[in-house]
């Protein structure tokens, strides 16, 4: 069995409070009357709602069937899955076989028809999880032939669809940000989950997906600051900013670096170059906002006067990162987390996502199944 670094445990803290943590932000996520942000429609279907902009999107169901399989939660699974297959999952046109990215609460109008690769990485991943630890049901359960065949669109579609396009880029294995546009955003970079779908997903794209993994090691070390650890919300591939969208700063999107990174290491071994990267940006964060007081950020370290919109998520993903840290602020930030709250009002849904991510992580419960 493998053996999940405990950073929590090493910090002094008891596992018992660990555990009561853990199944306390689960239950505040789902069960909670007043803050859960995931909602059971009593007919099989259930959802996950973004609770600052009102929709349910493919991010967040994925995040909410990782978070269930996490937890052996069949029950949320299936009706997460069964909402995201009824009322998201395209069955023709360009996009057949993705998911489309948003749609309002109860699945009963689609905000918009195109996917958002990230949720389709995170499904694949949370399916062939599911299938190891509770085996596959008939469709739409049986979740190994769902993850092979969503990742078969992603890397073939410009084969399979008329008029479709793949959600990687076929010669650089990058990830896009979207399947027609030809630049990436550095956040949904998951060399972690690239190396299990080498061995999990058909076997003609093996090889495929083990450059996808070695290649996005190195695209983060091109597109994060070598010198502030920081990542821009989008970027193109040879790492510069995107800027003609404005996503060129240290923003939302981009604090889920730290995460992946800290994941990669658990699972596969620290990478001295992304562990730069994480010292890196503890270091900065440590010197730009002492008193967490975050704010916009530019990558190469420029405070800006907006505030930033997810403050819990940063201290969650970047306490996440000494996973793969060596420096000196590795336990700071942990301890850091340990000592932050749940968020609370409109925009609790992507802070707590990650927060229960990074609590996983830190705690060596974000587990291969």
């Amino acid at each position: 069995m493998k053996n999940y670094p405990n950073l929590f445990a090493a910090a002094g803290i008891p596992q018992a409070e660990i555990d009561k943590r853990i199944a306390l932000a689960f239950h505040t996520i789902f069960e909670d009357e007043t803050e859960k942000f995931y909602f059971d429609m009593g007919d099989g279907h259930g959802y996950m709602m973004d609770t600052g902009n009102f929709d349910a999107r493919t991010e967040g169901m994925s995040y909410g069937m990782m978070m269930a399989v996490q937890m052996d939660r069949k029950d949320i699974f299936d009706k997460l899955w069964l909402f995201s297959w009824d009322y998201m999952h395209q069955t023709g046109g360009r996009y057949e076989g993705y998911f489309a990215w948003s749609v309002k609460p109860g699945g009963e109008k689609r905000n918009s028809e195109g996917p958002a690769p990230d949720g389709e990485e995170y499904y694949a991943m949370a399916l062939f999880f599911a299938s190891s630890r509770w085996g596959d049901g008939e469709a739409p359960y049986d979740y190994s032939n769902q993850a092979k065949t969503i990742l078969r669109h992603c890397v073939h579609q410009s084969e399979m669809v008329e008029g479709g396009s793949p959600m990687w880029n076929p010669d650089n294995h990058y990830i896009k940000f979207i399947p027609e546009w030809e630049w990436s955003d550095p956040s949904y970079h998951l060399m972690h989950f690239y190396e299990l779908f080498a061995e999990l997903a058909d076997e003609r794209d093996a090889e495929f997906w083990k450059a996808a993994a070695k290649a996005s090691r190195e695209y983060l070390t091109i597109s994060c600051d070598k010198n502030t650890g920081m990542a821009p919300e989008y970027a193109m591939y040879d790492g510069s900013k995107e800027l003609t969208r404005g996503h060129g700063n240290f923003y939302s999107d981009a604090y889920r670096v730290a995460m992946n990174i800290g994941l990669d290491a658990a699972w596969n071994g620290k990478t001295p170059a992304l562990s730069a990267i994480a010292d890196n940006l503890q270091n900065t964060l440590t010197r730009l906002a002492p008193d967490d007081d975050f704010h916009v950020y530019t990558t190469e370290g420029e405070t800006l006067e907006e505030k930033a919109l997810h403050p819990v998520a940063i201290i969650a993903t970047t306490a996440a990162g000494s996973l793969a840290a060596n420096g000196e602020n590795a336990k700071e930030w942990v301890l850091k987390f340990w000592n932050t709250p749940l968020r609370k009002g409109d925009r609790r849904y992507y802070d707590n996502c990650l927060y229960f991510f990074c609590l996983l992580m830190l705690a060596g419960e974000f587990k291969i199944f």
